[in-house]
């Protein structure tokens, strides 16, 4: 009787929230609310003033026990992306343009074309593509992903295949589940060490972890030491004890050879032994261009407490699944693995693991080329060719035209299709496809609770941020829109009823529910009572009962790592900007003020010998193909490496990443990629 008390008590709040009673409105008197920043994986605190339904600062909240204070220029775009030009209610493309039309009929079109493909083609002919920004939104997975289940096809695509991919497969099959993924305890160790990541930019990645330029001084403060191991001298390498650079592509050859260095000193381990017998030190050191790798595992080795992170730089590369497996085999063997000051596993109010599928690998696979699936997933560089059996695309918070292989191919796909229906508040390179257009409300309007950066961040914490101001009266949150559409097509097929059912609950009232059954005993009102959020205590050791150090999968591939060939001619990397997201917030005037930031960076000495100078337009060809950008003379890189963003609708990397070369986990190979640069 008391949760059925406590869950009809949130309906009434909630109710009173959606009629506008709340937020802003405050008559002309500035009022101070806190939340978090949605827009990355850093789950900032942020402290608002509004006033009239309307933003007039934002800055960060100091009481926030994660964040501390730290905010970057995205979360000052909140209020931009608020009061900006987007799309708040359905449109309809005819012959004459974009036609505004009801939530009603919208819904009504959407189902109806969409039932009607799967009656004619099949379930497998409706596919579906998740964007990032699914994750930095409770209604989206809530939701979401409860209607995209009702669908029933295994033509699923999402952008975990053009990122994060390795880290689940490993963590899946060493592990026993896609999201027990250890974190560094950065705040504890004495030796980190970073391979392919740039958490000065990212604020973590898989390793939540904002404020990090200050947990980086208490690093130092301590007596503790960083080293950043990348092609290019990034903001991170910059600010480290020490960078070396490496070739792209290569760092699997350089982890195992580190593998090996400590095997010499520790018993056991066998399966590993085997695996590694072939590697040398100085093989690996004229494969990757590193010196003194020895010297770099013995330090690891003898230092007090150590971590291993690597990030999109070693997974979006050809060994990218062996990368992230032989950094946790080195957290392992060094006895760094699941204690503090090393690799841990968080302990989050509401359990990812619990919500989530373990990860099942080759169900399935794909029609065309046979690539098998990973949890429900098949690779998104296959969704361009899997396009003609698929006829009706479902896509929500994404951008695959600019932000996966060979976008340009994929844009001619998308054209072909007889259907598609795009949940976004923009048009964009890949909505501008869609037949119907379903705009959600956006961050500030909703309420946020983190359900996923919660277990992946560097300390246990929680907070429920409620919307800042109501939606307006022609909107839809992004979870009313699944709602709607989910409870018309289960009523048309007559399948999935419990399914079906959960779509009628709110996200705060689904989090209130996890929350009390956590192990933390929490509750949505508890919350409430603290607007900066609750500190649950540092990362804890959780005591696995198995892990496989070895699957077979895994060892095979890493056996495979033996025979690399050194890389020739110029290999191309990605950048991230702390000002850009992705592929999206890359038109708002706050964020892309200054000089343009999507172009090649090249070193001076691979710049003299092409007859190339600063600031030159010049051509880069890769197998995929060619775009055209100016490019920037930088020792920041090192010597035959060129380093170009993607996400960008006049030159991306994406345009030259070839769909046909995937690591063997599924995921894209965006770094290491050879191309050829001349004068345009």
């Amino acid at each position: 009787m008391g949760l059925r008390f406590c869950v009809g008590l949130l309906a009434v709040c909630q109710r009173w929230v959606d009629g506008g009673r709340f937020g802003g409105e405050t008559g002309g008197v500035a009022e101070t609310r806190f939340g978090s920043c949605t827009l990355c994986e850093a789950l900032c605190g942020l402290e608002f003033q509004v006033d009239s339904g309307r933003v007039l600062s934002i800055k960060g909240d100091t009481r926030d026990p994660l964040s501390r204070g730290h905010i970057c220029p995205k979360g000052v775009a909140l209020q931009d992306i608020h009061e900006g030009d987007r799309l708040r209610t359905p449109v309809r493309k005819t012959d004459g343009g974009w036609e505004e039309i009801s939530w009603d009929d919208a819904f009504d079109l959407v189902v109806d074309r969409l039932a009607a493909i799967r009656d004619e083609h099949g379930r497998n002919a409706v596919g579906v593509y998740l964007g990032n920004p699914t994750v930095h939104s409770l209604g989206a997975l809530t939701h979401g992903t409860t209607f995209l289940s009702l669908l029933r096809t295994r033509n699923r695509f999402s952008a975990t295949s053009v990122d994060q991919l390795p880290h689940q497969l490993v963590a899946s099959l060493m592990f026993g589940h896609q999201f027990l993924i250890p974190i560094p305890d950065i705040d504890r160790t004495d030796f980190f060490l970073v391979i392919g990541a740039n958490p000065m930019v990212s604020n973590g990645s898989i390793m939540t972890v904002p404020d990090f330029a200050r947990r980086r001084a208490e690093l130092r403060e301590r007596g503790g030491r960083m080293v950043v191991v990348d092609p290019r001298r990034t903001e991170t390498a910059k600010i480290a004890d020490e960078h070396h650079f490496i070739r792209p592509g290569t760092d699997a050859a350089l982890l195992l050879a580190m593998v090996k260095v400590v095997l010499e000193k520790v018993e056991g381990y066998d399966e590993v032994r085997d695996i590694v017998e072939p590697i040398t030190v100085e093989w690996a050191e004229s494969i990757t261009g590193v010196r003194g790798i020895r010297e770099l595992a013995q330090d690891f080795q003898a230092a007090d407490t150590a971590v291993a992170y690597g990030r999109t730089g070693v997974s979006t590369q050809a060994h990218g699944a062996v990368c992230q497996w032989a950094i946790q085999v080195l957290n392992l063997i060094t006895g760094n693995l699941d204690r503090p000051g090393g690799a841990m596993f968080t302990k989050p109010a509401v359990d990812l693991l619990r919500l989530t599928s373990a990860g099942g690998r080759d169900r399935w696979r794909s029609s065309v080329r046979g690539l098998s699936e990973f949890a429900g997933e098949l690779p998104v560089a296959a969704l361009a060719e899997e396009i003609g059996g698929i006829r009706a695309m479902v896509v929500s918070a994404g951008n695959p035209v600019l932000s996966t292989p060979d976008g340009r191919k994929l844009d001619k796909a998308l054209a072909t299709l007889d259907f598609m229906v795009a949940i976004d508040p923009k048009i964009n390179e890949t909505t501008k496809h869609a037949d119907v257009i379903l705009p959600p409300t956006t961050a500030l309007e909703r309420d946020h609770y983190d359900l996923v950066f919660h277990a992946l961040a560097v300390r246990n914490t929680t907070k429920f941020s409620p919307a800042l101001f109501p939606k307006p009266a022609t909107s839809r949150h992004d979870w009313e829109i699944f709602r709607e559409l989910g409870l018309r097509y289960a009523k048309r097929f007559r399948d999935k009823w419990f399914k079906a059912q959960l779509l009628r609950l709110s996200p705060t009232r689904i989090v209130d529910l996890l929350l009390r059954t956590g192990s933390h005993h929490l509750s949505i009102n508890k919350l409430k009572k603290h607007p900066h959020g609750l500190d649950l205590g540092p990362l804890t050791p959780r005591g696995l009962e198995k892990i496989e150090i070895a699957p077979k999968f895994l060892a095979d591939a890493a056996r495979e790592v033996a025979t690399m060939p050194v890389p020739q001619g110029l290999l191309l990397i990605g950048r991230r900007h702390l000002r850009a997201n992705n592929s999206w917030m890359n038109d708002l005037p706050r964020l892309t003020k200054g000089k343009a930031r999507n172009h090649l960076l090249m070193h001076p000495d691979d710049l003299k010998a092409r007859s190339l100078s600063d600031g030159d337009t010049v051509k880069i060809r890769s197998a995929a193909g060619e775009v055209t950008v100016a490019v920037t003379a930088t020792e920041d890189l090192m010597p035959g490496v060129v380093s170009l963003p993607h996400g960008y609708a006049a030159a991306s990397a994406n345009d030259l990443t070839d769909p046909a070369v995937l690591d063997v986990s599924g995921n894209a190979v965006l770094n290491g990629v050879p191309v050829t640069v001349s004068a345009a």
